[in-house]
């Protein structure tokens, strides 16, 4: 059962679009700050890593375990009462005396900024259908952002007072996104008409049952790691020798990634067309060939900025593409198939962080570079056999 609100309008979209931003880059300001926690807890670079892992993983946790409840709960209090939970751990993170409370800030945060991933699939229910596939573009757009600029703000930040001041930053405009949503936010219910514990399986039943929901889950977690294997281990790779940037420096890097939100609004287009393969075709080349450029990055800045821009490019069109084929399976099932595809891609980008300090500590930036290529090309292989087998199918 559904509830019938008034259509989005263009401002509620930018407000939506402005809050989802802003509580997914809660789980990113830590990247380009990682060396300078490490020294100041007397930490290993894996060791500071491991609070990028936890982000990721209470991330994924929380779209498996809480973005469904978009499907049993009114949505606007779920969405408010989210986003003020997610605060809360952001001023624990803000105050942490010492790794482990910044590790128990970061997952709370992480468990609750699945909010996100509510406002995408109540966008998508609020909106026209043929308008659909630029409503989520644009709620992508600015989820793209938020991760990106959260680097570049982390930086500012802490150039003006140290590493935690981001976190009382970020806390304040968490709280007044609530307000505002609060606000602004129409009542909308969506009953599965399941308990919990069933709605939840109810999300593993949806991998068994569509096989497009498992193909674009397997492409979401493969590109997201690569994302993850290359923005984890950059700040190591940017505050040595022979760049020795300060933290500001490298949260700047951020804004070079931002061009990427322009691919969301494209593939969102391209999905309202009919065209959303053509995307994912194109995503997967570029994400393979980005780390051409990315393997001169240790002693060419252009090098490294250009590859920059190809790879978030790449990751934003397999993702915007991937999205709008879940969304579009069942609409009455929205939130948990968006719930099950999110929880493999945050999954992606978990074991990219992981991989990427332990590539980075052992072997360096080349064989960060080294694992780039043989995920990209197994993506692509993977996307090559699908489109293969479909048109066997219709040729049968």
């Amino acid at each position: 059962m559904a509830t019938s609100p008034a259509p989005l309008s263009r401002a509620l979209l930018l407000l939506m679009a402005t809050a989802t931003g802003l509580a997914v880059a809660s789980n990113y300001y830590a990247q380009p700050l990682l060396h300078s926690i490490a020294e100041y807890f007397g930490l290993t670079s894996a060791v500071a890593g491991s609070i990028v892992i936890a982000a990721q993983l209470s991330y994924g946790a929380g779209l498996l375990l809480l973005a469904p409840l978009g499907d049993l709960f009114e949505q606007r209090r779920l969405i408010v009462v989210m986003i003020a939970i997610s605060t809360v751990g952001l001023l624990i993170s803000a105050f942490a005396p010492s790794l482990t409370w910044l590790l128990v800030g970061t997952t709370l945060t992480g468990l609750f900024s699945v909010v996100a991933q509510v406002m995408v699939p109540m966008a998508a229910g609020l909106s026209e259908p043929e308008h659909r596939g630029r409503v989520v573009g644009t709620l992508m757009s600015g989820l793209l952002l938020g991760i990106l600029l959260a680097r570049t703000a982390a930086g500012f930040m802490a150039t003006l007072g140290d590493w935690r001041s981001i976190y009382l930053l970020a806390a304040a405009l968490m709280a007044l996104s609530a307000i505002a949503l609060a606000r602004a936010l129409p009542e909308r219910q969506q009953h599965a008409g399941l308990r919990y514990p069933a709605l939840i399986a109810s999300v593993f039943r949806l991998f068994a049952e569509e096989p497009v929901l498992r193909l674009r889950s397997l492409l979401g977690l493969l590109a997201f790691c690569l994302f993850a294997l290359f923005w984890t281990p950059l700040a190591f790779l940017l505050s040595s020798d022979p760049y020795q940037y300060s933290d500001a420096v490298i949260g700047l890097f951020g804004l070079a990634g931002a061009a990427g939100a322009l691919a969301a609004s494209w593939a969102g287009r391209l999905a309202d067309r009919g065209k959303g393969n053509l995307g994912t075709t194109a995503g997967l080349l570029a994400l393979l060939l980005s780390w051409v450029p990315l393997a001169f990055a240790q002693s060419s800045l252009a090098a490294l900025l250009v590859g920059v821009l190809v790879l978030d490019l790449a990751v934003q069109l397999v993702h915007v593409s991937n999205q709008n084929a879940v969304i579009a399976l069942r609409p009455e099932a929205r939130n948990r198939l968006n719930a099950g595809y999110i929880t493999c891609y945050f999954i992606g980008g978990a074991l990219g962080s992981l991989l990427g300090t332990q590539l980075y500590q052992r072997h360096g930036w080349m064989g960060i570079v080294a694992a780039g290529f043989v995920i990209g090309a197994i993506a692509l292989m993977v996307w090559w056999w699908a489109e293969r087998k479909v048109v066997q199918v219709r040729v049968a």
